[in-house]
């Protein structure tokens, strides 16, 4: 697929750098120049993924992320997420509302909360290799006067 830009990042998935990958994505994103409400979107499910990296995918060890954000003809952002953790058994269920390996302080709503501020949402996972949540969000063309 033909992308126009692109930026990888790779980062220990520590709590902290949750925060860095929202602030990048959300930067990188603005030459789309997405309204407030857009950029907020994209910023909480790339919050949301990294978020579910760092809790599930390396509970008790420090491992590798990896963020990595194309623009796509069309107006599209794509945004992948991945990690080299544990992996999910079964990503259907995981995907369900409520659903969490994370115990009782976790919501079980970040697959939820990702599907519903992106237009497209694929998860991959292999159990002990870990897992790869890609994001697409459609950007409606913005005429520029100038």
């Amino acid at each position: 697929m033909k992308y126009e830009n692109y930026i990888k990042v790779e980062f220990p998935s520590k709590s902290a750098n949750e925060g860095f990958a929202r602030s990048a994505a959300g930067v990188f994103a603005s030459q789309l120049d997405p309204t407030m409400e857009e950029l907020g979107d994209i910023k909480t499910a790339v919050s949301e993924a990294v978020t579910n990296a760092i809790v599930h995918a390396y509970p008790d060890t420090i491992g590798k992320v990896s963020m990595r954000c194309r623009i796509l003809e069309g107006n599209r952002l794509e945004i992948v997420i991945r990690d080299w953790g544990r992996g999910i058994e079964d990503v259907e269920r995981a995907r369900k509302p409520l659903f969490t390996t994370g115990g009782e302080e976790r919501s079980g709503m970040g697959f939820t909360i990702m599907e519903s501020f992106m237009d497209r949402l694929q998860v991959r996972s292999h159990p002990g290799e870990g897992t790869t949540v890609t994001m697409v969000r459609v950007l409606p063309k913005k005429s520029r006067e100038r």
